[in-house]
């Protein structure tokens, strides 16, 4: 089919359902005709883009893939359903070629990648499904959601609890205020689960000295071989994309491809920017936690390269028409948990390793769930609510693809519930914010465990300013709001 007929047809199908839609109660289902599939790319084909792709490829066509490791490329390239699809290592060369042809990108990248590849994707006509956190920065949130405002495209995080029943009727019970007045909102996780903590980096300088010290007879023999290491493992890897907008550092073997990213500052958002983004979705949406005004943390100390090995951030929230002002508390490493008496005092004697907690006057939610897939209500019962059901394709993570698509053929960016506009933007902007704390708190306590509460940010979520800045003694707060983009990518 052209592209114009398929622009075309796609505007219009939601209208005269001819061909695109089957029956399905009151919603639009997709047609299973190989012919009327949209054209998909998928750019990260490892790791959570493995099933991003493969999620994609059930109801669209890939016709192009690409990742910076090229075993990576191959494998998936030699998949059912991607055998057909060109391969790249570098996205911008994927959308110089395919632009025109794709309806759909999904992009599994490390965080530092997420706002470029989406950036120019949107930029481009192309409907995304990112994964979450949406961004590394705040700016590049707010950025994301207003090209997505600007350009109409659909756009779908890929917080994946968001497609989960329990989780939609669970923000319809806040919401209804069967919990009465709400007071405090609580979040622990068991990440991380890959490393981070100071001194982690390493070069071939400082393996050298260090090969050295430890066997000098033997150290030329050591060195040679790591030397080759790294050169078989640059010949698979594209590590000049792989950096893509971050600053330049060498390449070392395990350090931060595949998965130990998360825990770099220049590649990652951490325990918090991982994992609050699901564990945020219903306190997010049925609390209002939008636009904090400040935020403070304590940690285990970190060098300004890699992420603490645990945090405790306190977020504030100023009252809004629908609720006082209230305080989110996060908690991360496996272990570091609210109070003992926040449970006891609710009733709830055994904790999960990673939960979420919104205590109101009346009564409170728990849920022991990432993503909220099971909860309960102490003190108070559930009320009758409505609440719009996912559509089942299998499993959330399936629905949540699904409803992109589904957005996509409706020519109806609403239809996805993590949308980079209304859901997912204005949420990853609050929680990369507690990340500006963690930065402010980079003293530990003795023996790696928790030091004294950091510097506090005082925040315009609206200028996305830090209004206290002149008196934060900390270098750099400011930088980790908006990055500077090298030449060959573009932000604004």
């Amino acid at each position: 089919m052209p592209r114009t007929s398929r622009r075309a047809f796609l505007e219009t199908a939601s209208v005269i359902g001819a061909g695109y839609f089957v029956a399905a109660g009151t919603r639009p289902a997709m047609s299973n005709s190989a012919n009327e599939k949209l054209n998909v790319a998928c750019i990260g084909v490892g790791g959570k883009g493995g099933s991003d792709s493969a999620n994609a490829a059930q109801f669209g066509n890939v016709v192009a893939i690409c990742d910076v490791d090229r075993n990576t490329l191959a494998s998936k390239g030699n998949a059912n359903g991607f055998q057909n699809a060109e391969k790249f290592t570098d996205y911008r060369e994927l959308f110089a070629k395919y632009g025109k042809k794709i309806d759909i990108a999904t992009v599994s990248t490390p965080d530092h990648m997420h706002g470029p590849v989406t950036l120019e994707a949107m930029r481009l006509g192309i409907s995304c499904y990112t994964q979450k956190p949406l961004t590394r920065t705040i700016y590049e949130a707010r950025l994301l959601a207003k090209v997505a405002a600007e350009t109409g495209v659909c756009t779908q995080m890929g917080n994946q609890g968001t497609a989960l029943n329990s989780s939609r009727e669970a923000i319809a019970q806040i919401k209804s205020g069967v919990l009465g007045t709400l007071k405090e909102v609580y979040a622990w996780s068991n990440r991380p689960i890959w490393a981070q903590a100071p001194g982690r980096r390493m070069t071939m300088e400082k393996f050298s000295a260090q090969a050295r010290k430890d066997n000098a007879e033997g150290a030329d023999k050591i060195i040679e071989a790591k030397k080759k290491e790294i050169e078989r493992s640059l010949e698979r890897i594209d590590w000049k994309n792989w950096l893509g907008v971050a600053p330049q550092r060498e390449f070392w073997p395990g350090l931060y491809h595949p998965f130990q990213f998360r825990g770099w500052w220049d590649f990652g958002t951490g325990a918090l920017g991982d994992m609050a983004c699901h564990q945020l979705t219903v306190p997010f949406a049925s609390c209002g936690l939008r636009d904090p005004i400040s935020v403070v943390a304590k940690t285990t100390g970190h060098d300004y390269d890699s992420f603490p090995a645990s945090s405790i951030i306190k977020f504030e929230f100023p009252e809004t028409s629908e609720r006082p002002a209230i305080p989110f508390w996060w908690y991360d490493r496996r272990g570091n948990k609210p109070p003992a008496e926040v449970f006891s005092k609710l009733g709830i004697n055994s904790v999960s390793d990673s939960g979420v907690l919104v205590v109101g006057e009346k009564g409170a939610f728990y849920s022991s769930d990432d993503y909220c897939g099971v909860y309960v209500l102490k003190g108070v019962e559930k009320v009758k609510v409505d609440y719009e059901k996912a559509e089942d394709k299998g499993n959330n993570d399936l629905n949540n693809m699904y409803e992109l698509f589904r957005a996509k053929m409706a020519n109806d960016p609403k239809i996805c519930k993590s949308n980079f506009v209304d859901r997912a933007g204005p949420l990853t902007e609050t929680i990369l914010l507690g990340n500006l704390a963690v930065w402010a708190a980079a003293t530990g306590g003795a023996n790696g465990s928790m030091g004294e509460w950091g510097e506090k940010v005082e925040w315009d979520a609206r200028n996305l300013k830090v209004t206290n800045l002149a008196s934060i003694k900390t270098p750099g707060v400011a930088d980790l709001i908006k990055p500077k983009y090298p030449e060959g990518y573009r932000l604004d």
